[in-house]
């Protein structure tokens, strides 16, 4: 029996006919406001790496600019069943070549699954742990057989990228990372870390219909706001990544200037360490206490200038939204209350580790301002600010050495665009299970949430898989389990109309992917 792709997504979904055009002329000179950790899509580590890898690299299916999940390099894909497990028929695209000039086969997508299954290798092992085996029937059809359904995994976009086995093998994988080589729209020059990355146009690109009419790409790495700004106003950039929140209405009517407001997909919370024996947050109404101690609308409002969008627990429109759940009111007096019955009358104080690298528009700020309402509460606060190796290091569990998480952190996990809670919420709120991966990124433990979320990973049919996100999301509500659930970012982009033309896609890069970017002659 054939069960077409999950979510309410066609497994055989078709590109949208467009003109064919040819490569371009001229260059792309971008500034984005964060850089990324590596280039290797095998060992990727957070979302801000699919801002670089994402103009290299792809995927078997891919979000297009309406957020609709279309084939890319597989042809066509399908769930179906044999002998009571399931497995993903993938049929992929003739004719694709890496920048290299090899040729994209199933033995390319065989390589990546089993660095990406390597724990030793990969952050990400866990999202290969229900494949029992990869079976290639040819060059260009494979199979990806479970030992049980997996969700989680077609929610995710069928998880693999391409990665060209001859040249990873023959370089090795620290020189890879040096030299990245991928199948998509742009083809890796140099990089000079912090400070720029550049890629040319790849010729021999597969998708003449969606491609970049330009020759050359250059991202500069310029994590100051001001003097990011400055770069594009004194012509030195032609696209601005992250317009600053406070200026957003001043670029809107900037003579010559477009721009592109977008929900970015990643979904902001609060996270406590519930996990120690002794932390006060292990009583839910101290967990309680700190969701009523926050204003997000007035965070949104005042920190974001209205650049935010608050969700509870899912994002609008994405598996399991649940219009009805409404967030913990602000209500200072209450969460004293709260944390007078919980044993807490004066209060404590505690570690609160905040985000300093912006990778998010005014990540930082935000996290200043739900410290100062927490520390108002009677949570008072030490604020210790991180850059983002250090902040994401600390939120890993399973790491052999402290430092530990242990007090609040500012956090967050993407539920991608269209939206899925699924490997968020096994990430972050399901315990932490060493070898397992579970909980890479937990502090919470909770028995029945456990339970619900390895259920969520099993179930593939859309609309039991939406039912049961609710029911979780009502559950995490109540408990306030894996934190306090704050906003989604929306980001502003700003190009010279003069000079570009830019169609956002959403993934991978969160809009950042100039896959359709022209240069003006």
């Amino acid at each position: 029996m054939i069960r077409r792709s999950v979510l309410g997504l066609a497994a055989v979904l078709a590109l949208a006919p467009m003109a064919a055009s040819g490569q371009g002329t001229g260059t792309v000179t971008a500034g984005f406001g964060a850089e990324s950790t590596m280039l290797d899509p095998v060992k990727y580590s957070a979302g801000v790496d699919h801002y670089f890898m994402g103009q290299m690299f792809e995927q078997l299916v891919r979000v297009n600019p309406e957020q609709r999940v279309v084939n890319w390099l597989a042809e066509s894909w399908s769930v179906q069943e044999e002998n009571g497990k399931p497995f993903i028929d993938v049929r992929l695209r003739k004719g694709v070549k890496f920048h290299n000039g090899d040729p994209l086969t199933s033995a390319d997508f065989e390589f990546a699954y089993n660095k990406m299954r390597d724990p030793k290798i990969s952050r990400w092992s866990h999202n290969q742990a229900e494949v029992e085996r990869f079976e290639i029937v040819d060059d260009h059809h494979f199979r990806i057989r479970f030992k049980q359904a997996d969700g989680n995994y077609i929610a995710n976009f069928l998880q693999l990228w391409a990665v060209p086995k001859a040249y990873y093998e023959r370089v090795g994988e620290a020189e890879f990372g040096k030299a990245p080589v991928g199948t998509g729209p742009w083809k890796f020059v140099s990089r000079t870390v912090k400070d720029e990355i550049r890629f040319e146009a790849f010729a021999d690109y597969w998708n003449k219909d969606h491609r970049p009419k330009a020759e050359k790409l250059v991202i500069k790495v310029i994590p100051e706001d001001l003097t990011r700004v400055a770069a594009f106003k004194t012509g030195a950039i032609d696209f601005l990544d992250a317009v600053p929140l406070s200026m957003v209405e001043e670029f809107r009517k900037m003579p010559g200037v477009k721009t592109l407001t977008v929900v970015t997909g990643n979904n902001l919370f609060l996270n406590f360490n519930t996990h120690q024996e002794k932390s006060p947050f292990r009583d839910v109404r101290v967990r309680q206490a700190a969701a009523h101690a926050i204003d997000v609308d007035a965070i949104i409002k005042s920190v974001l200038f209205g650049q935010g969008e608050r969700y509870v627990q899912v994002g609008k429109g994405g598996v399991g939204y649940d219009p009805e759940l409404k967030p913990y009111a602000y209500d200072p007096k209450k969460a004293r209350d709260l944390l007078r019955q919980a044993g807490f009358p004066q209060g404590f104080e505690i570690p609160c580790y905040n985000l300093t690298t912006p990778r998010e528009p005014n990540v930082k700020e935000v996290g200043e301002a739900m410290f100062a309402y927490l520390t108002q509460a009677g949570i008072r606060c030490r604020v210790q600010g991180m850059e983002y190796a250090a902040w994401l290091n600390l939120a890993r569990m399973g790491r052999n050495a402290p430092p530990e998480m242990d007090g609040v952190f500012s956090h967050m996990w993407s539920q991608n665009l269209p939206g899925d809670p699924g490997t968020a919420w096994a990430g972050h709120v399901h315990t932490f299970v060493p070898g397992k991966g579970w909980g890479s990124y937990s502090t919470t433990s909770d028995a029945e949430a456990d339970t619900m979320i390895a259920e969520l990973k099993l179930t593939m049919d859309p609309e039991k898989r939406a039912a049961l996100a609710r029911k979780i999301a009502r559950y995490k509500h109540e408990k306030v389990l894996g934190g306090v659930p704050t906003y989604r970012p929306m980001v502003t982009f700003a190009w010279r109309t003069d000079k570009l033309d830019f169609t956002g896609w959403p993934y991978p890069g969160y809009w950042r992917g100039m896959q359709e970017v022209v240069v003006k002659k």
